[in-house]
């Protein structure tokens, strides 16, 4: 889905590209960390009752598939995605 105009979209192409790389990366960073606290927030909503570990389980199957998380934490919520 494209909802950017344009102009509005070449403008940030352009700002993207005159960025620094360490700017870049920071930029990058950031994305990161606020994609990984939408998806616990959503976690904790979905999942009032889990407490911490759990949701840390469940955050490393929703970023990085059930067999990390199998080999990170060992036992794995049923129905965690």
């Amino acid at each position: 889905m494209r909802d950017t105009p344009p102009a509005a979209r070449a403008r940030y192409e352009e700002l993207l590209r005159a960025m620094p790389p360490e700017r870049k990366l920071e930029a990058a960073m950031r994305l990161s960390q606020a994609v990984r606290e939408l998806a616990l927030a959503g976690l904790r909503e979905s999942f009032p009752q889990a407490d911490e570990h759990e949701l840390k389980v469940r955050l490393t199957v929703r970023l990085y598939g059930r067999e990390a998380a199998s080999r990170l934490f060992g036992a794995v919520p049923e129905g965690a995605r």
